[in-house]
C-alpha cells in the first residue's frame, strides 16, 4: 500500500492504577483504548492497522492527553462518562455489540447473554463474548461491566484483578 494513502495511529502509553495501557488517535479520534499486556495485542493491533488502513507510530497527541486526563479522573471516580470522539476498527456485528455496550450504565453489570439479547440475537452468546474480547476501547466501552450468567468474574483483556478494580471504583458489587 501507498505509504501517502495511510492513515498514521498516534499511540501513547499510559500507565494506570491497575495496569498500563495503550491509548491511540488518528485525526484527533481515540481508536485505541486498551491493556499493554492483553494475551491477543497483535491480532488487535493487526486489526486496527488493516481495518482503518494505518500504521501505528509513538506520539503524544491532544486527543490522547486529554483521554488520559479523564482516565485520570475516572480512576479517581470523579468521571463516569467519557466525552472524547472514538473511531472504531470492527466490523459490523462487532460495533452493535460494542455500540450496547455503552448502554450498560456507570455501577451496573450486565451478563453475555443479556447482551446477545438486547441487540436482538439472543442465540449468539457466544458471538457476543467474542465481540466483547475483540473490544480495543477498554473502560470507554465498557467491557468489564459485562460479567458470566452465574455472576462470575470471566476473562478481561486487562486481567480479572483490573476487571475487579474497575467494578470497584463503579460500586457495582
Amino acid at each position: 500500500m501507498n505509504m501517502e494513502n495511510m492513515n498514521v495511529v498516534k499511540e501513547w502509553r499510559w500507565r494506570s492504577p491497575v495496569g498500563g495501557m495503550l491509548l491511540g488517535a488518528i485525526d484527533g479520534k481515540i481508536c485505541l483504548c486498551d491493556w499493554e499486556a492483553r494475551h491477543d495485542r497483535a491480532s488487535v493491533d493487526g486489526r486496527i492497522r488493516r481495518m482503518l488502513k494505518a500504521e501505528i507510530e509513538e506520539c503524544l497527541t491532544d486527543a490522547t492527553a486529554a483521554l488520559a486526563q479523564e482516565l485520570g479522573e475516572y480512576f479517581l471516580g470523579k468521571r463516569t462518562e467519557f466525552g472524547v470522539s472514538l473511531l472504531m476498527a470492527g466490523t459490523d456485528f462487532q460495533r452493535k455489540v460494542w455500540a450496547e455496550l455503552r448502554r450498560i450504565p456507570y455501577g451496573s453489570v450486565a451478563t453475555y447473554a443479556d447482551v446477545a439479547r438486547r441487540i436482538g440475537q439472543p442465540r449468539a452468546v457466544r458471538a457476543v463474548a467474542a465481540a466483547i474480547g475483540a473490544n480495543q476501547m477498554s473502560i470507554l466501552l465498557p467491557c468489564h461491566r459485562v460479567i458470566g450468567s452465574s455472576g462470575s468474574l470471566t476473562g478481561y483483556a486487562g486481567g480479572i484483578e483490573a476487571k475487579k478494580a474497575l467494578l470497584r471504583i463503579e460500586n457495582a458489587f
